[in-house]
């Protein structure tokens, strides 16, 4: 049996957990975009990919919970809070908003994440 779209896009987190990047573009489609209110636009999901690797290199671990999801035939729409230990000790978190939108074959066509970056502790 298939997942479903809110089974799909946790999933989707959870390979960005396991550093599963070849993992998160499969299940994206060819052309998947991301946008994202840090003032860039729109890009690819394969340079987004890549960012997200690069940013991952600095944390030890991460860790996201959803906090509420909403979806309809195609949409999910999603408050999520990314935990992050980075690999100087830091302690901070990542609040989100995200709308993954499925395309063909159940696939990621595009995301859109408003995101708020929040400290909690300075490194030791």
């Amino acid at each position: 049996m298939d997942q479903d779209i809110s089974e799909k896009a946790i999933s989707f987190l959870r390979r960005l957990e396991a550093y599963d990047f070849a993992g998160c573009r499969a299940m994206c489609t060819g052309g998947a975009t991301v946008w994202q209110n840090d003032g860039r636009g729109e890009r690819g999901i394969d340079a987004t990919l890549r960012q997200f690797e690069a940013f991952a290199a600095e944390v030890d671990t991460l860790r996201y919970d959803v906090i509420r999801q909403f979806r309809n035939a195609d949409e999910v729409l999603q408050q999520q809070v990314l935990h992050l230990s980075g690999t100087d000790g830091s302690v901070s978190e990542v609040h989100a908003a995200v709308c993954f939108r499925f395309g063909d074959g159940g696939l990621i066509d595009r995301i859109e994440e408003c995101i708020y970056p929040v400290p909690t502790a300075e490194p030791h």
